[in-house]
């Protein structure tokens, strides 16, 4: 995990120029990637570039990933997973914020009047990996040779091995309702221990906590993602929330995940955690291959 990331989202204008200008740009990717190493002295960059739904066929010019969709509206008895605009999706990660805002202001110059910015979102590693609700975050992610099998496409998508399906959501937290809670309620909440994060067990029936909702199984087995989350904030807003990120072989297993949040298993025992934390913002991705981003500029 690196200490500093952004989120950055855009929509693509209308015209033929703007598609072309940013098939380019995004088809120089590795180029810049290169130029912001080169002046890093060693320290770690990198940035993945994620294609929406609704610009696929205009920029690639290629049929669709087979599960790529605009992001769905999960509406729950209580809480809604809300789908926002999103085109491009810039996943930027470095052990320091000014090669963040350097990779991005050259960026954002190079695509000029083509693009909108969305949002633009500057995360941040909080201690030990925690998020702003004082938990560790990411504990169950994939590792070793699990990783690949979980997060990249396969021979089930010839056209797209080596991609990955990314889903994005901007939760904003309300800690001091947050913090009136007891430590055993909390992480009765995650499934997880607070201070030394042991996995508590699962529920059987009833209230599932965060970690069992989000645990997709089938008769294949179970199903992981990559989550690769960033706590944000401005304190001089009060605001303060967790950038969710996950990057999975399958759509389908991230979708399911949260329709278990929202909906609950079993309905309306929605994910408690949503009493505290509110999704402002939803968006779906394909991250193809970086062979693939090169061609596009040929």
């Amino acid at each position: 995990m690196t200490t500093s990331a952004a989120f950055l989202i855009l929509t693509m204008n209308t015209g033929n120029q703007a598609s072309k200008t940013v098939r380019s740009i995004i088809g120089s990717t590795a180029d810049l990637i290169k130029d912001i190493r080169g002046r890093a002295n060693g320290r770690t960059f990198t940035a993945n570039v994620g294609i929406g739904h609704r610009v696929w066929s205009a920029l690639t010019g290629r049929p669709e990933p087979k599960e790529l969709t605009t992001f769905r509206e999960i509406k729950g008895a209580k809480h809604t997973a809300v789908s926002t605009p999103g085109d491009l999706l810039y996943h930027i990660r470095a052990a320091s914020t000014d090669l963040i805002i350097e990779f991005e202001k050259i960026l954002l110059e190079a695509l000029g009047d083509a693009v909108t910015a969305v949002d633009d979102v500057a995360g941040f590693r909080y201690f030990d990996g925690r998020d702003l609700l004082e938990f560790v975050d990411g504990t169950a992610n994939p590792d070793g040779l699990a990783l690949p099998a979980a997060t990249l496409v396969g021979e089930e998508d010839p056209e797209y091995v080596g991609g990955s399906y990314v889903v994005v959501q901007k939760y904003l937290h309300d800690l001091a309702a947050w913090r009136e809670q007891s430590t055993e309620t909390q992480e009765a909440i995650i499934g997880r221990t607070k201070f030394d994060n042991v996995e508590l067990p699962d529920a059987r029936e009833g209230q599932k906590s965060h970690k069992t909702l989000c645990t997709i199984t089938d008769e294949e087995g179970e199903h992981d993602i990559l989550r690769d989350n960033m706590p944000f904030a401005v304190p001089g807003r009060q605001e303060y929330g967790t950038y969710f990120i996950g990057y999975s072989r399958h759509l389908w297993v991230i979708e399911k995940m949260l329709e278990r949040m929202f909906i609950g298993d079993p309905p309306p025992l929605h994910d408690r955690i949503l009493d505290f934390s509110t999704p402002v913002a939803g968006a779906t991705f394909f991250v193809p291959p970086r062979q693939f981003l090169n061609n596009l500029a040929d």
